[in-house]
This record gives structure tokens, C-alpha cells and sequence, in this order.
């Protein structure tokens, strides 16, 4: 990874970039939470899809849009950097708004509004199209801008600076709470908007400001600290298992100093420090073993194909290890995805009134986890942070293996409490004799729903940012971008895994004269509690899977190189833990 100025480094960065990189964040999530947080209503009440169909819509919108970063993140590592990436996936992601927008506003693109006690009309094949269409524009644009945008702000910091090291783990809260403010007012004004003013405005305010986005993002260029592209990184992935695999009949060598280093080699991928031999998959290993087959010249690189140096072949290890960890994040996820589901249709049949005339929209309960996070987090960075300092002694407070965990304990939490809300909902829906009745105004304040949303506004400031910190730090310093794809990807597989869980669960749970857990005429004649406690016994599952995945996770060392002569030096190791 090369930098362009003196010794290939371009003096630029710092906070004075973070307003251009925030604001092209915060325009995304406008645009994508404004839209997805009350979605569900748009389905329903304009598309007027089933209940468990726009679930699964909404879902699987959620899990491509967080799949489509491995692709974005692969572009940016392996050709065009993370600027050109942010800046085209953009514009993409803004054509999708405006078609989107205009899918909203006019007529002819979605079915005639309800009459009476009619059916209502389904959209068409054509009308579902252009939706889908607008969501898949969405979906790409969405897949450049996220794993990019967090690793080329945390690129603005320089980690081989001790003055800068500590700003790039403080970086990574404040992104996420200037993420959570811009969530905050999606679900906040725009959806009062969407539900009391039109889908048109409620889409098109978004759309604008995408626009200005894009614009105030190019004019920051000349601040920015670049980092250009040095290859796929998948491709040098491939090249170690492809060659361990050619010389697997090779004895393993005791002598780790007798496997193939070339500094030279991997100058490019190994800015901040050389990854040095560890003494896990030792298979592996057998990529950096030189023969005679090789024939190795003064001078002349190896083929990949056949021989790989120590640091590729730790960089491949990295990626393994961190793959436990990585799937224990996804279970959460699959929890936290019912607040815009199941949580938000419980809201619907409530007593949202505040005064005689104002009344929560829906859609706007989740206001309640971004305002919870948006304090956990200010409270973790200027009051735990340092008290957590004071004993154990590492800048961040405590690991991003502990901050995950914590996170884990908060949602099964959050499950659990959901469930026993949900039975008091039905209790008072039986009581006055509204359980028969597909849409009740049931009279239980909405405000019973607030616990579970807080312990999930908590639980994410503590898991989601750990996600992040985990995945920058321990991934290969080239893949960056494909460390943060990764953080999309979970998201990505916990929102599949709530589609496939409610798919599950509707299908299993069916019973005579249309009993169900999830029921799509009527939630109140349904087994909801159920569910919300499968899912407690899920993630307390996971729970063990993760302190387990977690108590034996090896942190990758790197050998540190020397600040004043240049060089590498061989007692300057250290497990890589200092974001």
C-alpha cells in the first residue's frame, strides 16, 4: 500500500478531513435508514405485500445491502482505492434514490389505494420490478460506501505515529455516534414525514442530500491521506493456499528463521509492520518452504503460485482466525433485525399517543436504541474509557474481544425482556376483548416496548463498535476495506438468517385453523413470545460459542519498524491490539 509524496507518503489527513468523510456517511444513512426503518409500512399500506413477505423483503434488502461490500471492498483493495470507490458508488447509490423517489411518488408505479372492506390489490410483477430494482441500486451503492468509508477515515490517521495511534480507536466511536445521530434523525423526521406529510418528501429530502454529499466529499480530495491499491488481496489468499497445497508432501520445517522472508517483496502490504511466523496451521506453512523448483534468483520475485513469503502466508492465517469471531457476530444481528419487523408491528396496535393530537409514528420506536446508543457510546469514550485505563492499563479501556462480549450478554437481555413484553401486550389485547381483531388499538402504551429497544441501543455501542475495532485491527493492514466488508458481511448473514428463521418458524409452528406463531392476519393470535425466546436460547447458545472462540484467539504479531533508522527490529514484536 503506497502513499504518494516523500518516501511514498502524502502529508494529509487528520480530523480536518472528518466533516467530508461524515457527511458522505451520514447521507447514506439518511438515505438507507430513512427508508428501511419504516419500510414495512411502505409495503404494507402502499404495495400491500402480505406481512411475512415484506419481513423477508425487508431482511433480505438488509442482507444484500450488507453482502454487496465484499465486492465494493474488492474493487478498492485490488484496483481503484477507497476515494474513487466511495465517489462512483455514490453516484450509483443516487440513482437508485431517485428512482426509488419516483417510484413513490407516482401512481401508475404502485397498486390503487384500498376501498373499504375490499381486498386490497397487490403491486404487479412491473411495479415490484422498479422496486427492486431501486433497492438493487441501492444495494451496490451501499456496497462501495460501507466497508470504504470507515477504513479511508481511519487511513486519515497515520498508525506508526505514536500521536496519532490512539485518534484511529477514538475515530471508530465517533464514527459510529455520528452515524447514530444521522440514524437518529431518519427514524425521527423522516418518518414523521413518510407517515404525516408523503412518501415523496419523505424519500426526496434524502435524495438531496445525497447529492450534496457527493459533491462536498469530491471538494475535500486535496485534504485527504490516499492510500493507492496494491493488488487483490484475495488473490494473494488463493496464491498461499495454492502453493501449500503443491508442496503438501513436504516435511514441516522446525526452524521458522528457514521459511522465505522478503522485505522488499512486501514493502507495499507491510507499512505499519511485518507480520512474523506464528506457530498455528503450520500446513500453511509449507507456501514459504524454498526448493530447488523454485529457483529463486538475486533479485527476481518468486512465482506466488509456488513460493510465498512469511508475512503473505500470516496474512491468510489472520483471516482464518478471525473467522470464529466473525460468526459470532451474526446471531446478533438476527435479534437485533425484529426492532424494524415484529417489534415495529407490535407498536402499530399500541396507544402511541403522547398528547390528545400526537402520536409516535411506528416506524419511530427505534428512535429509542439510537438515542441509548448515542449515550452508551459518549459515555464509553469520556468516562469508562478512562477508568477502565486506570486498571488495566491498555488506551482503549479494555480489549474489543471484552467490549464484544458485554454486547452479547446485552442482547440476550433484550430477547428476553421482548418476550415477557409481548405476553403483557397480549394479557391486555385479551382483556378488553381486542384479541380477535387483526388490527386493534389496543390501550397499552406503546411505551412498554421501550426496554428492549434501549438494552438493544446498548448492546450494539458495545458489540458493533467492538465488531469494527476487531476487524481493523486484526486484519491485514492491505485488506482493510475487505476487513470492513467483512463487519457488512455479518450483518449481511444475520438478516438472511432472520428471513430463514421466520421462514422456519411460520412454516413448523403452523397449526390447525390457521394457528401460528407469526400470524399474518391477526399478531395478537400468534405465539410471538415464542419466537423472542427462541432466539434468547439462540444467542445464549452463541454466547458459549463466542467465550470459547474467544478465550483461545491468538492476536496476529507484528514486528514493528525501527522509527529512526528504517530497519526492522527483531525484538520489536508486538500482538497487534492498539487501535
Amino acid at each position: 500500500m503506497e502513499e504518494k509524496g516523500n518516501h511514498g507518503r502524502r502529508e494529509k489527513g487528520g480530523w480536518v478531513t472528518m466533516p467530508f468523510i461524515f457527511a458522505n456517511e451520514i447521507s447514506e444513512k439518511l438515505a438507507v435508514v430513512g427508508f428501511s426503518t419504516n419500510m414495512i409500512n411502505y409495503l404494507t399500506t402502499q404495495l400491500h405485500m402480505p406481512v411475512t413477505k415484506a419481513a423477508n423483503t425487508l431482511t433480505n434488502f438488509g442482507g444484500t445491502a450488507s453482502l454487496t461490500p465484499l465486492l465494493g471492498a474488492f474493487i478498492s483493495d485490488a484496483f481503484v482505492g477507497r476515494f474513487w470507490t466511495i465517489t462512483v458508488a455514490s453516484i450509483v447509490y443516487q440513482i437508485g434514490m431517485i428512482s426509488l423517489t419516483l417510484s413513490a411518488v407516482l401512481p401508475q408505479r404502485r397498486p390503487p389505494p384500498c376501498k373499504g372492506d375490499q381486498v386490497c390489490r397487490e403491486a404487479d410483477a412491473g411495479q415490484e420490478a422498479i422496486l427492486y430494482l431501486s433497492l438493487l441500486l441501492g444495494a451496490l451503492g451501499s456496497g462501495g460506501i460501507r466497508p470504504c468509508v470507515v477504513a479511508f477515515g481511519a487511513d486519515q490517521f497515520d498508525e506508526t505515529d505514536p500521536k496519532q495511534n490512539t485518534k484511529t480507536w477514538t475515530f471508530f466511536n465517533w464514527y459510529y455516534f455520528v452515524m447514530g445521530a444521522s440514524i437518529l434523525v431518519a427514524v425521527t423526521v423522516l418518518v414523521y414525514i413518510q407517515d404525516n406529510v408523503g412518501w415523496g418528501w419523505g424519500l426526496g429530502i434524502p435524495t438531496i442530500a445525497m447529492l450534496i454529499s457527493v459533491i462536498t466529499f469530491i471538494i475535500g480530495y486535496p485534504l485527504y491521506r490516499n492510500l493507492d491499491p496494491v493488488g487483490s488481496p484475495f488473490t494473494r489468499l488463493v496464491q498461499v493456499i495454492v502453493a501449500a497445497y503443491k508442496k503438501r508432501k513436504l516435511p514441516i520445517v522446525g526452524d521458522p528463521k528457514l521459511l522465505y522472508q522478503n522485505d522488499e517483496l512486501d514493502a507495499l502490504i507491510s507499512l505499519a509492520g511485518k507480520l512474523v511466523h506464528t506457530k498455528h496451521m503450520k500446513f500453511l506453512d509449507k507456501a514459504a518452504i524454498v526448493t530447488e523448483e523454485d529457483n529463486l534468483k538475486s533479485g527476481q520475485a518468486p512465482n506466488f503460485w509456488r513460493l510465498n513469503t512469511v508475512h503473505r502466508v500470516e496474512e491468510l492465517k489472520s483471516v482464518i482466525r478471525m473467522g470464529p469471531i466473525w460468526a459470532a457476530g451474526i446471531l446478533l444481528i438476527t435479534a437485533y433485525a425484529q426492532q424494524s419487523t415484529f417489534s415495529l408491528l407490535q407498536a402499530q396496535t399500541m396507544n402511541r399517543h403522547i398528547t390528545k393530537s400526537f402520536q409516535i409514528p411506528a416506524g419511530s420506536m427505534t428512535v429509542f436504541s439510537y438515542v441509548t446508543m448515542l449515550i452508551t457510546i459518549a459515555f464509553y469514550d469520556r468516562l469508562f474509557i478512562p477508568l477502565a485505563r486506570k486498571f488495566t492499563g491498555l488506551d482503549r479501556g479494555i480489549t474489543f474481544l471484552h467490549r464484544m462480549g458485554i454486547g452479547f450478554v446485552i442482547s440476550i437481555l433484550a430477547t428476553l425482556v421482548a418476550g415477557f413484553v409481548e405476553v403483557k401486550r397480549k394479557n391486555v389485547a385479551l382483556a378488553h376483548g381486542l384479541i380477535d381483531q387483526p388490527h386493534p388499538a389496543i390501550p397499552i402504551s406503546v411505551f412498554w416496548l421501550v426496554p428492549q429497544y434501549c438494552l438493544h441501543g446498548i448492546a450494539e455501542a458495545f458489540m458493533s463498535i467492538g465488531h469494527l475495532e476487531f476487524f481493523y485491527d486484526q486484519a491485514p493492514e492491505s485488506m482493510r476495506s475487505t476487513a470492513m466488508a467483512l463487519f457488512w458481511l455479518a450483518i449481511s448473514f444475520g438478516n438472511y438468517v432472520s428471513s430463514l428463521l421466520v421462514s422456519v418458524v411460520h412454516k413448523f409452528s403452523a397449526g390447525p385453523n390457521g394457528s401460528n406463531w407469526l400470524r399474518n392476519d391477526n399478531l395478537s393470535k400468534g405465539k410471538l413470545e415464542y419466537f423472542y425466546w427462541l432466539l434468547t436460547l439462540l444467542q445464549v447458545v452463541n454466547l458459549i460459542y463466542y467465550l470459547y472462540c474467544a478465550k483461545i484467539y491468538t492476536y496476529k504479531p507484528v514486528q514493528v519498524h525501527g522509527k529512526e533508522s528504517g530497519t526492522s527490529e527483531e525484538d520489536g514484536v508486538e500482538l497487534a491490539n492498539r487501535v
